[in-house]
């Protein structure tokens, strides 16, 4: 399938507001100018949910680049609340190079799979009692609403920079003029170096290393732990024994076990008979022994296995000529090691700090949140790079809290029109709505209604 994208709107449920799903890629947004859509569809069943969708879903593609050669996939939610008023959020996967449809049906989108009472033979989906639930110049009635810009990991990278062509696309007067109000990062890849450094700071912080092995490594790497000299003898055997200690953590959620789901895919029948016998297979299910077993929290095999069915093709609108072209999660092949030579675009900024700075300049809201138990970009990395673009600190650190109980801690900047919240989740990890979806949940309504959390 093409590349795939997502966007929310804000809904109220119990005397609150939630927002309302929709995912569009980084290159939407510079497409929303174009004003080219090359089709759209509402989606009003899925292949695993019982019944009639109790929410408007609507796919399509949209044509990108002067030929509108290249087709982006998109998902929109409608907002359940008030459509014409509620906030219009445009969320962007990370990987990078991953599907929208994982966050669809996996993280903040409105349905997710029922992992109790699924199979790889029969996925079944049930509604996101947590979900996160909009679009501008063929959906014009949305060009009135808040509009922010989200995403997380990864797109701590992109999403500063595509705010930041927003607001000159709307300094200079483009077509449509978007109500952008801010912008929000869920543990953000920002800095490459600081925020790989952060990791082995972060595993002494929760007791992963002892004082004695990380006051040796600092002081032997001087606090330099990506880029090494490979002369420095001292610092290659502490970084050993570092390496030796945290080589088997789950480094998104460091309470988890490592969970290895390739076995999985080798051995599954769908998954091994390839695409071609996929479809039929899946219209002999009954065939097949139901076997059940224990997911692992980011497990993607359930996606990949019903995003592959042709029954959930053609219910989601994919254009026929991608049957052939099996879906997967995210595009391997843009994967990068720092220190190697980039392989794509996807290396090309190394750090996006300078774009949060020029942000500083704008009238903007931003919210920063952080999984305090993610090791893949750790929260003191962050910290770190947010005391460095000299905002003044408002409020300092203090908890916040859902029924009564702390959620987390945060604290709040600003300077001119621009203010900063940044927040850790407690118990979260990498992708926080995997792991704590109210607490998640509940700071993204707060702050989006200009709440304190």
């Amino acid at each position: 399938m093409k590349p795939q994208s997502q966007y929310y709107h804000l809904q109220p449920k119990n005397h609150v507001k939630k927002i309302n799903n929709l995912v569009f890629s980084g290159v939407f947004l510079l497409v929303i100018s174009s004003g080219v859509i090359e089709s759209q569809s509402i989606v009003k069943t899925l292949p695993g949910f019982v019944g009639d969708l109790p929410f408007i879903l609507e796919t399509g593609y949209i044509g990108v680049g002067e030929s509108n050669d290249v087709q982006w996939f998109y998902y929109f939610v409608e907002s359940e609340g008030n459509p014409e008023k509620d906030p219009l959020m445009l969320w962007l996967t990370a990987g990078p190079g991953c599907s929208a449809l994982t966050t669809l049906v996996s993280e903040t989108g409105p349905i997710i799979f029922n992992k109790a009472n699924s199979t790889l033979e029969k996925p079944i989906l049930e509604i996101n009692p947590d979900r996160w639930i909009q679009w501008l110049v063929d959906h014009p009635k949305f060009l009135n609403n808040p509009f922010y810009l989200g995403g997380d990991s990864y797109n701590g990278i992109l999403v500063p920079m595509v705010l930041q062509e927003i607001y000159n696309g709307n300094e200079v007067g483009e077509e449509p003029q978007i109500k952008i109000k801010g912008y929000m990062l869920g543990n953000p890849l920002t800095d490459r170096r600081g925020d790989y450094n952060s990791r082995i700071t972060f595993a002494h912080r929760v007791a992963l290393l002892s004082d004695m092995i990380y006051e040796s490594a600092e002081e032997n790497c001087h606090g330099e732990f990506l880029n090494v000299d490979p002369k420095n003898s001292l610092c290659m055997h502490d970084l050993q024994i570092v390496y030796k200690c945290i080589e088997r953590i789950n480094k998104k959620y460091i309470l988890d076990p490592v969970c290895d789901t390739s076995n999985t895919f080798k051995n599954s029948h769908l998954l091994r008979r390839g695409l071609s016998s996929l479809n039929k297979t899946a219209m002999n299910m009954l065939l097949l022994p139901q076997v059940k077993r224990q997911w692992c929290r980011g497990d993607n095999t359930l996606s990949t296995v019903w995003a592959n069915q042709k029954d959930v093709r053609k219910a989601l609108r994919i254009n026929e000529e991608y049957d052939e072209i099996k879906w997967v999660p995210c595009n391997e092949s843009l994967t990068f090691d720092y220190g190697k030579e980039a392989i794509s675009y996807t290396n090309n900024v190394l750090s996006s700090v300078a774009y949060h700075k020029q942000l500083t300049y704008k009238n903007c809201r931003a919210l920063i949140y952080s999984g305090d138990h993610d090791m893949v970009v750790p929260y003191v990395g962050t910290l770190n790079w947010i005391e460095s673009i000299n905002l003044i600190l408002t409020n300092d650190w203090r908890p916040w809290f859902v029924d009564k109980q702390v959620a987390g801690y945060t604290m709040k900047y600003s300077t001119r029109n621009y203010n900063l919240t940044f927040a850790t989740i407690k118990g979260g990890g990498h992708i926080t709505s995997l792991y704590k979806p109210k607490e998640s949940l509940s700071m993204v309504i707060r702050w989006l209604s200009d709440n304190a959390l």
